[in-house]
């Protein structure tokens, strides 16, 4: 009985704390209904904020988004100073290049008188070079038979007859009397520029130190650019 009492009890309590709503019938009886879930008034996220972090496991896999490589932009400060940086370079490469043609040319401007000896002819310098031909390696800088560069054996050879030539291509391209062309050079000429020396042997040929050692070569294949013929014997 005391089951009965209570649950008729809770049963009176519902009903007057739910809401209800109802309707009249054909017949005048009247139907009732209850809601069946509490009202919710409050908002329990908002959608439209921006989410400021994100925590995923280390092992999880993306398919492999991962490891996308991603283009990096720049920012106008960064290309400013890339710009400047890359204008620095180029001014000081101008400013070398500079320098080189200056050097060069001040090495070029002097000119050498040269007198050889009354007894010097051109056979014997010719003689006494055509023996290091194969036997001489090339060497930077080098003057002697252990090893020496284009200049180097020019004024080795020329010394060995008393001629005294000076040391670099440039300078020995100044030294004597000048030749108009090829076609007008002998044998015992010296033909330079700023960059190579050679002795003239006939028929469109010169003796040479080359990086390939002392060697025979034509004129056009040593001397792509212009050069100064010079007669010294």
């Amino acid at each position: 009985m005391s089951a009965i009492v209570a649950a008729v009890a809770a049963s009176a309590t519902l009903a007057a704390l739910a809401p209800t709503a109802s309707a009249g019938t054909d017949d005048g009886s009247v139907v009732t209904s209850s809601r069946s879930f509490p009202k919710v008034n409050t908002v329990k996220k908002n959608l439209l904020e921006e989410s400021t972090s994100t925590s995923v496991d280390q092992d999880s896999n993306w398919g492999g988004i991962e490891s996308l490589d991603v283009p990096q932009t720049q920012s106008q400060a960064e290309k400013d100073a890339e710009a400047a940086q890359k204008a620095a370079e180029e001014a000081a490469a101008a400013a070398s290049r500079s320098s080189t043609r200056e050097s060069t040319t001040t090495s070029t401007s002097t000119s050498y008188t040269v007198t050889p000896p009354d007894d010097a002819s051109v056979s014997s310098l010719l003689n006494y070079a055509a023996q290091f031909v194969g036997n001489v390696p090339y060497l930077s800088g080098g003057t002697t038979p252990a090893g020496w560069d284009c200049s180097g054996f020019v004024q080795y050879v020329y010394a060995s007859i008393g001629v005294s030539l000076p040391r670099t291509s440039g300078q020995q391209a100044t030294v004597g009397q000048a030749v108009a062309s090829l076609a007008d050079a002998q044998p015992g000429d010296i033909i330079a520029n700023g960059t190579h020396a050679a002795i003239y042997v006939g028929n469109g040929m010169v003796i040479n130190s080359q990086l390939n050692g002392t060697k025979y070569d034509s004129v056009p294949v040593v001397f792509t650019s212009s050069y100064s013929i010079r007669r010294v014997l």
